[in-house]
């Protein structure tokens, strides 16, 4: 899609945005884009409520998410390497087999990345909510969780069962990972 065909589609609906030099800035409340299959770089989501982009399979490069409410991609199948989500609400991502190095996921909700199998060094989860990561398989060494609440994953319920009584299971699971990743 190219950036004219973006902006025809954010008239028709009537969206409130910005042209900064070659970057769409949307702002506004909620945004309904369900039927895009793809979005131009330069987009940046700074409106006040929700994004639902939920026939996207790819991001190009350079998206940001600082909206207030979710984001939810729920087809997209893969991400660009380093982006960041610093929308207040959750992140549905739950198509996702794999994420790149140096996503950062810095939002004030969950993050579900239901079908995800396998995650990449570096991957960085400060947001305040619980992880969905039901399906993972593999944890490298490097990936951080600085999340408020639980993560969901099979691997982290094994742990838990083992972990020492009157410590966090969380904490323990974190200290588990980081004792891996400095023996190696």
């Amino acid at each position: 899609m190219t950036q004219q065909e973006f902006i025809e589609t954010l008239n028709s609906k009537r969206y409130s945005y910005e042209i900064k030099g070659s970057d769409i800035i949307i702002n506004g409340n909620d945004i309904y884009l369900h039927l895009l299959k793809t979005l131009p770089e330069g987009i940046y989501f700074n409106n006040r409520g929700d994004i639902h982009l939920t026939s996207l399979k790819t991001l190009p490069e350079g998206v940001q998410f600082n909206n207030l409410g979710f984001v939810d991609l729920e087809s997209l199948k893969t991400l660009p390497e380093g982006i960041h989500f610093n929308n207040q609400g959750n992140i549905y991502l739950e198509s996702l087999k794999t994420l790149p190095e140096g996503v950062q996921f810095n939002n004030q909700g969950d993050v579900n990345l239901s079908s995800l199998k396998v995650l990449s060094e570096g991957i960085q989860f400060n947001n305040q909510g619980f992880v969905n990561l039901q399906s993972l398989e593999i944890l490298p060494k490097g990936v951080q969780f600085n999340n408020q609440r639980d993560i969901i994953s099979p691997i982290y319920d094994n742990i838990k069962k083992v972990c020492p009584i009157g410590i966090s299971p969380k904490r323990y699971f974190i200290s588990i990972l980081n004792l891996n990743y400095k023996s190696k």
